[in-house]
C-alpha cells in the first residue's frame, strides 16, 4: 500500500542553500532505492523559512528499508545539525476502503 511521508523544516535564510544541497542529495539517493516513487519539496508561501518536503514510496516496508540506511542516517545527520533539533517524520497510507461522496450529508453531485 503506498505511503506518502510528510517533512517540514523551518531553515534560516544564511543556512537555506546548505540545506536544499542536502535535501537534493537525499533525493537522489532515495530515488535509487526499491519502492521510491516520486518526492518533491515545497516553501511555504507564508513563511519562507519554512520547507515541506513529500516523499511517495510503494508501502511501509520500503520507507523502513531506506529510513534505517546508513546512506540515509548520514546526510540527515548534517541536516539536524543546520537545524539545530532533530527532523521530524509523518507517515500516511490510504484508506483501506475507499469513502463515497454519497456518504456525505448534504451531498447532491451525480
Amino acid at each position: 500500500m503506498l505511503v506518502k511521508v510528510l517533512i517540514k523544516r523551518k531553515v534560516t535564510q544564511e543556512k537555506e542553500a546548505a540545506l536544499l544541497d542536502l535535501i537534493t542529495q537525499l533525493r537522489t539517493l532515495a530515488s535509487r532505492q526499491p519502492g521510491y516513487i516520486s518526492g518533491e519539496t515545497l516553501r511555504s508561501a507564508d513563511n519562507p523559512e519554512e520547507y515541506l518536503v513529500i516523499s511517495t514510496w510503494q508501502g511501509m516496508d520500503d520507507w523502513k528499508k531506506w529510513f534505517g540506511s546508513k546512506e540515509r542516517s548520514t546526510i540527515q545527520d548534517k541536516i539536524d545539525k543546520i537545524l539545530g533539533k532533530k527532523t521530524g517524520y509523518e507517515v500516511f497510507q490510504y484508506p483501506e476502503k475507499s469513502v463515497s461522496l454519497r456518504s456525505f450529508k448534504g451531498y447532491e453531485g451525480g
